[in-house]
């Protein structure tokens, strides 16, 4: 860790908070309370100082597209914005994370992943290292998994949407579910499309076990939207029920009962329907759902105040409660492990040392004494030196042992599942506090103490502070304001 790169992390943060102060000024308060937590987990080792918390969220409302291919991601973007900017077709038509971006020129453009890779702005700040993290190197390929497209739709300012490859032909499938992990957990809204032309659980294998097992526990599930697109084509057949029927059942046998579900499809791709009253049934239902599906895309900018404060009360609070906790319990049991050690290897020496002089007939005295036992005790010098190399050995046979408990120690934090994406920090803090003699002598982890505690109280309160002034702006119980009226922004 150099001060170059603090400082560069100093100046992307400031460049954030240019940024939000111009744009969305009632997050700035927000901002500043992230930077107070920052401080509070380089005291305790959580964070790497060349980090923040700050650049962890991103500032835009973001909306993610997954599914299979050809499953209409692309298409449905197209729609969205209202010009041809995704390349769509029948098969993988791009295998990289897309990152769409308003930009006021008319001409789109293509950035490579350097673009996102280096811009805290972004949800993709830093991912070259998560990437190194599956595939040593990997990360310098960027280019491979991410781009940067900008667009001057109205419908992308001041949001950003990311699509997806598919999870069902893809060479680097692991660190694609990689990245896919880290944009689900960052994102307000995830679409997740499915084929109707394929809606048997073989067909979307992977995406059922990916993208609907594993996020059924999510607390923020709410934010899945799972849509059924291309239903057009049952109109051949007369059977859309029959096909939307299937995909739910598909569904509920990965154990998705409950939510929203919509079925859907593009007026200008779709096939024709002869049918009148069959083609009023379709355009219904599909207008009924893209009516519910753009709602909840307006509403994102309010969702993302609403995220970002929450993220900091959450992060607050899984410092106080959850992280400090385990770590302070990695701690006594590394503490435990190492005196273990000690007292088995040291405890086994000494049996070892009066077996040996016993049998040297160093206790009887008269039996046999070697030579260089009196010349040992005759002289001083060697005495001491004796008594030096002893004691070194034992340093350096404790120090062995207490790498060997606290590597021990370390595997089950990086396993322990409950605590998420936190366990390279709970793991980095624990490595800090075991360096020293801190565990043998204090019971609290390294930098917990009076202020980092009242630190987090007081950025908690902001945080439910920030809360009742974004719910002033956009409530009014008593009803005292008048309908023309404005709310006091939040700051």
């Amino acid at each position: 860790m150099t001060e170059n790169t603090r400082a560069g992390l100093q100046e992307h943060v400031n460049k954030l908070v240019n940024h939000i102060q111009a744009e969305h000024p009632e997050l700035l308060g927000v901002v500043q309370s992230f930077r107070r937590l920052d401080k509070v987990a380089y005291s305790l080792g959580l964070l790497d100082r060349t980090r923040s918390y700050v650049t962890r969220i991103p500032w835009w409302p973001l909306i993610s597209v997954l599914g299979t291919f050809s499953s209409g991601k692309s298409t449905f973007i197209n729609q969205l914005l209202g010009q041809p900017l995704q390349k769509t077709g029948n098969q993988a038509v791009d295998d990289k994370f897309t990152v769409l971006c308003y930009s006021p020129e008319n001409t789109p453009r293509v950035l490579p992943g350097i673009a996102l890779d280096s811009d805290p702005r972004f949800p993709f700040y830093r991912i070259s290292r998560e990437i190194n993290k599956v595939i040593e190197g990997e990360g310098q390929r960027l280019d491979s998994y991410l781009q940067l497209k900008t667009c001057s739709s109205e419908q992308l300012r001041g949001k950003i949407v990311i699509d997806s490859p598919g999870f069902d032909a893809d060479a680097q499938r692991t660190s694609t579910l990689r990245i896919t992990d880290h944009i689900i957990n960052l994102s307000d809204l995830v679409l997740v499309f499915f084929d109707a032309r394929h809606p048997e659980p073989g067909a979307m294998r992977d995406t059922l076990d990916y993208l609907v097992s594993s996020t059924l526990q999510r607390p923020d599930f709410n934010k899945f939207l799972h849509i059924l697109n291309q239903i057009d084509n049952a109109a051949r057949e007369d059977n859309p029920e029959e096909v939307f029927a299937a995909w739910q059942r598909a569904l509920a046998q990965k154990g998705l009962t409950a939510g929203r579900f919509y079925r859907i499809y593009d007026p200008d791709a779709a096939m024709p329907i002869e049918d009148e009253h069959l083609k009023q049934r379709f355009e219904s239902k599909r207008d009924e759902d893209m009516a519910e599906i753009l709602h909840r895309i307006a509403e994102l900018e309010v969702e993302r105040s609403y995220r970002a404060v929450g993220k900091l009360e959450h992060t607050a609070k899984s410092i106080r409660e959850q992280l400090v906790p385990r770590l302070r319990e990695a701690r006594r049991a590394w503490r435990r492990r190492v005196l273990l050690f000690d007292g088995l290897a040291f405890g086994g020496l000494f049996l070892l040392l009066l077996v040996i002089t016993g049998a040297l007939g160093y206790w009887e005295g008269v039996r046999f004494r070697p030579p260089w036992i009196d010349s040992l005790i005759q002289n001083p010098l060697l005495l001491w030196a004796a008594i030096a190399v002893i004691v070194l050995a034992a340093v350096q046979l404790h120090r062995y042992l207490r790498n060997i408990a606290g590597r021990m120690v370390l595997k089950k934090i990086r396993q322990d599942k409950s605590l998420g994406d936190s366990a390279g920090g709970v793991a980095e803090a624990f490595h800090k506090n075991v360096r020293s003699w801190w565990p043998f002598v204090f019971t609290q982890p390294v930098g917990w103490n009076v202020w980092t505690r009242r630190q987090l109280d007081s950025i908690l309160n902001e945080a439910y502070g920030a809360v009742q002034e974004l719910n002033d702006r956009y409530t009014d119980p008593s009803g005292s304001r008048s309908p023309d009226s404005s709310a006091t922004p939040a700051v």
